[in-house]
């Protein structure tokens, strides 16, 4: 129950209605015992400094960013973690000592799930799909694993500036869409990073589905649904899948500990994965 000394959370973004955020962290939150409350906030593009006024007005304890302000957020911050100026893109956002700080909570929720299946990513040809904030982190994660990465979305200019500000980490390219099917045949590693598949169009692909193989690891950061068309094509042509929901709960459980201090083991997160699916799954 909410009292005096209950500290806001809170995700922004546009849309939010979708979002799995809100039930992730109060589970996270009542599991540990912590005096938090989260919510989700539809914020418009042009209402974004006015929502970090807020934050600041209000006292918010922390936020997390999400489409499409992940980018837009960065020069209403007091400054940035190491990883999040890297990419020049944050999805959470910590009250500091008077500061708000912008970190990118995405590059480890990222890895996570490939570490805890002992992928080892040194030398592995990645192709990254999209040039958005996720595909930054996510290309920025897979180089500093050493990964060689190329990435290839439906905006050329986004494409190549991303990949000559990622230049300075390692082996990093910029593709035009049309030139996807080579890229694949030469990959070990597939990363959805647009939102395509994504609900209420649960039945769109981000590629054609023949061109996916069997040892082709397939990472869609789509959770909802859960699996997308992407990863039931993937799995039934015997690639190995993951989905956005590890990744979610991995970069959510970072979060919160930059907010709280509380550190989540591994066996919180299984549980937080299972909770989700189940409310995806009603």
């Amino acid at each position: 129950m909410p009292d005096s000394q209950t500290r806001l959370l809170g995700l922004i973004g546009d849309p939010v209605e979708h979002s799995l955020s809100p039930l992730l962290h109060s589970f996270l939150i009542s599991r540990a015992g912590l005096n938090f409350c989260y919510l989700a906030f539809r914020v418009p593009r042009e209402s974004l400094s006015g929502a970090i006024l807020g934050m600041r007005a209000l006292g918010i304890r922390g936020l997390n960013v999400t489409i499409p302000h992940k980018e837009a957020v960065v020069p209403f911050l007091d400054r940035l973690s190491p990883e999040a100026e890297a990419v020049g893109a944050v999805n959470t956002i910590a009250s500091q000592d008077g500061e708000l700080v912008g970190y990118n909570t995405d590059i480890q929720g990222f890895l996570a799930p490939l570490l805890a299946r002992g992928v080892s990513l040194a030398g592995k040809r990645a192709v990254v799909l999209g040039a958005g904030g996720g595909a930054a982190a996510c290309a920025y994660a897979l180089l500093r694993e050493g990964a060689e990465v190329a990435i290839t979305s439906r905006t050329p200019e986004r494409t190549l500036a991303l990949a000559r500000r990622l230049s300075r980490f390692g082996t990093v390219s910029a593709h035009p869409l049309e030139g996807l099917p080579v890229l694949l045949a030469e990959a070990d590693l597939l990363v959805n990073a647009t939102p395509v598949g994504m609900h209420p169009h649960p039945e769109g692909c981000p590629l054609p589905p023949e061109l996916l193989r069997e040892d082709l690891l397939v990472y869609d950061l789509v959770y909802n649904p859960t699996p997308t068309r992407l990863l039931r094509e993937a799995a039934a042509r015997g690639a190995t899948a993951i989905g956005g929901l590890e990744m979610l709960v991995w970069q959510g459980a970072k979060a919160l500990k930059l907010w709280t201090g509380h550190r989540f083991p591994p066996e919180a997160m299984k549980q937080a994965v299972s909770h989700l699916k189940e409310a995806l799954h009603g």
